[in-house]
């Protein structure tokens, strides 16, 4: 829409960065468990889910899954649901009835399409908010919605696969790529695998954007035009020119 108005006026400069469907990438080497438990409900659930860095994709090792999920499933039962002014609540409320229906339909649609709830699901009455349970699927596999589309709630989809390369492949496939975050106990591993994921942040054994003084930006649908953050954003407020002068005796 913006790069279509930006055609038909004057073709005025935009960045856009355009959301995401981002995994968290769990290797077959990954050790600390607990640890990435804490980042995956962390990353899949602050702001309710509403960000655009959420991790809604986990996608972990098979052998590394039923272990991993249950500590994921304890992690959750600590993101309790209700009025922000409780102390004691980590999550209120859904930003618009739109968005609050738009997930619950997701929801509906996860369920349908075969994918297995464990976790959560339902809406919660609590005062005058649009509240939703923390929830999660299991077995969810490429070619469903949750797999696909960006949800923007606090609903996490895991997927395990039988290799590294495998995870890595998966994680690739989306049309988005703003952020991942890959867990990992080998140091060759997180560089080489980082380089490979399509992302424009990946972060290593934990979950994070980086911060003021690193480029913020996506690959594919997630982004256009450029970065936020660090040097490459002042691309966005600085033409290059070049000026060419020839110095030769006949020119001066």
């Amino acid at each position: 829409m913006f790069v279509e108005f930006s055609a038909k006026s004057n073709l005025k400069k935009i960045i856009l960065e355009c959301g995401g469907k981002n995994p968290a990438v769990v290797l077959s080497d990954a050790k600390n468990l607990d640890n990435i438990a804490k980042h995956v409900a962390f990353s899949a659930l602050w702001n309710m889910g509403q960000n655009c860095t959420a991790n809604a994709r986990l996608i972990v090792h098979k052998d590394l899954k039923k272990p991993l999920v249950e500590k994921v499933l304890k992690e959750f039962d600590h993101w309790k649901t209700g009025d922000p002014l409780d102390p004691n609540n980590q999550l209120s409320a859904i930003i618009s009835p739109e968005q609050y229906s738009k997930i619950l339909n997701y929801i509906d649609i996860a369920a349908k399409e075969g994918a297995d709830l464990i976790y959560g699901g339902k809406a919660i009455q609590s005062g005058n908010g649009l509240f939703i349970e923390p929830t999660i699927f299991d077995n969810v596999t490429p070619d469903m919605t949750i797999a696909t589309d960006e949800i923007f709630g606090p609903v996490l989809g895991i997927m395990s696969v039988d290799s590294d390369a495998a995870a890595i492949a998966l994680a690739n496939d989306t049309s988005y790529g703003l952020q991942t975050s890959l867990f990992t106990s080998n140091v060759t591993n997180a560089h080489r695998f980082a380089r490979a994921l399509q992302a424009g942040t990946v972060s290593v054994n934990c979950y994070g954007e980086g911060d003021i003084t690193t480029p913020f930006g996506g690959y594919k649908l997630s982004g256009f035009g450029g970065r936020d953050n660090g040097f490459s954003a002042h691309d966005q407020y600085t033409e290059t020119k070049t000026i060419w002068i020839d110095l030769s005796e006949d020119s001066v």
